[in-house]
């Protein structure tokens, strides 16, 4: 009976303590309103990092004195966070964004009212597939090969990707684009309140896989001025027990910038000495132009995911064939999202990824390797600045005094479609994306067409 009164005791003492956790969370969001009020009045951002870096020293220190687990601490302040910047956003004029698939919608949409668009906004290359991909396609119907496979995907094409990636096929899933590995990577390895870092400008959909799963993004801004070159030393400043991911991007989207090996080599030390994962998107990897491009998974870090895809290499955009390599741990969890998800990749798009992955691809590279040196010949003409691509399908040019969003209207009603800047991180509004996958002569008429819109704007 005694252990029964100690027990209710401490149950009673736990629900106390839990009515004030709750209460002075309420009191905290109420001063966050106050807050909000104030910065609002005063045209201040929402999100103030040196405040946000003020207090995370202040908890670590808390848990340290009291023996929490600083992971712990940290995740609960990453959620306080989350709401008070939520809250402080309340009554304020959401800020104008769009991003490259945004832009591509209402380009769509002006097609079909009967506007001709010149699309630079999406990375899809014009030229086919490799004939071998439609024949596959064929075969795949005679032999009828449109069947549920293994979650992980078909085995013949998992032990081709294997090969060429020179890992073990344990170590690989193929999954529906590449985008599905990166959302499956970071759903099923980050709880809420864990925080990953993500090198801007870079492709959106991290920020919104992490924003799904409850995760908290960081974002180490590059510069133009550094030629998109990553302040390592801030890097591992950001880095904290709440940390769990370092997301790369290279060939970077937007930008094209391949990292130094010694780059990468850092940044995977960081990693291990924090034990973190590396999330590496190479999706571009097979569009490198004089700068050779170094795959993470040179560095053997058993804690690397790389992702890849069909759909550059090989023009494969509607076909929906990616893949993840990883440790074998980490495969059987992005396999229960997957399986979860939607059971496998179509069946005859596994094998029209079989028929591709022996093709040539070198003359897609040249292709595109010649338009981006005309896009960069024409914008040097325009007197617009900009970093020569090392890899990727783009440039990312700096705009001469006009809003990123400006100027995308402009386009738009001269029929060009470009990506907003602003679509790749907060601080590049000032810049645009120009996708080269169009023929030399598209993409002539369309910079004719940007080159009068600047002009007349100056």
């Amino acid at each position: 009976m005694d252990q029964d009164r100690e027990l209710g005791d401490l149950r009673e003492q736990v629900r106390v303590v839990t009515a004030d956790i709750i209460r002075d969370v309420q009191k905290r969001m109420e001063l966050a309103r106050q807050i909000g009020e104030i910065k609002n009045r005063k045209g201040i951002e929402v999100k103030d990092e040196r405040v946000e870096q003020d207090i995370r020293k202040m908890v670590l220190a808390i848990s340290s004195q009291t023996g929490m687990k600083p992971d712990f601490a940290l995740r609960l302040l990453n959620i306080l966070l989350e709401e008070s910047e939520s809250v402080q956003a309340q009554g304020r004029q959401p800020p104008q964004k769009q991003t490259h698939l945004g832009i591509f919608m209402k380009a769509k949409q002006l097609e079909a009212s009967g506007k001709e668009m010149i699309h630079l906004e999406v990375g899809e290359p014009d030229y086919p597939p490799p004939s071998a991909v439609g024949n596959s396609l064929s075969e795949s119907f005679r032999l009828r090969r449109y069947h549920y496979t293994e979650t992980r995907g078909i085995a013949k094409l998992r032990e081709a990707i294997a090969k060429k990636e020179n890992v073990t096929e344990d170590r690989l899933i193929v999954t529906p684009g590449g985008r599905f590995a990166v959302f499956s990577a970071i759903v099923s390895l980050l709880e809420p309140g864990n925080e990953l870092i993500v090198l801007d400008p870079a492709w959106p959909a991290y920020k919104e896989c992490a924003d799904f799963a409850g995760a908290r993004t960081r974002v180490l801004k590059t510069r133009f001025e550094d030629s998109w070159t990553p302040d390592l030393g801030m890097l591992e400043d950001m880095i904290n027990p709440a940390t769990k991911m370092i997301v790369l991007n290279y060939p970077n989207n937007p930008t094209g910038k391949i990292l130094e090996n010694k780059s990468v080599e850092k940044i995977v030390s960081l990693a291990k000495d924090n034990d973190l994962y590396v999330l590496s998107d190479e999706v571009y990897a097979a569009y490198s132009y004089g700068k050779q491009f170094q795959s993470v998974l040179e560095f053997d870090y058993e804690k690397t995911i790389m992702v890849s895809s069909f759909s550059k290499r090989y023009a494969m955009t509607g076909f929906r064939v990616g893949y993840g390599v990883a440790d074998p741990r980490v495969i059987q969890q992005l396999n229960k999202i997957q399986a979860a998800g939607i059971t496998s990749v179509a069946e005859p798009m596994q094998y029209a990824a079989l028929a591709a992955i022996g093709e040539d691809h070198r003359d897609n590279v040249k292709i595109m390797k010649e338009r981006l040196d005309y896009v960069c010949k024409r914008l040097k003409e325009m007197s617009i600045r900009f970093v020569s691509p090392d890899g990727a399908l783009y440039v990312f040019p700096e705009l001469p005094d006009i809003d990123d969003l400006e100027l995308v209207d402009k386009l738009l009603e001269r029929g060009v479609a470009v990506a907003p800047g602003s679509g790749f991180g907060d601080s590049y509004k000032n810049y645009i994306r120009i996708s080269a996958c169009q023929p030399l002569e598209i993409l002539a008429k369309a910079l004719d067409k940007t080159s009068v819109v600047l002009e007349e704007h100056a």
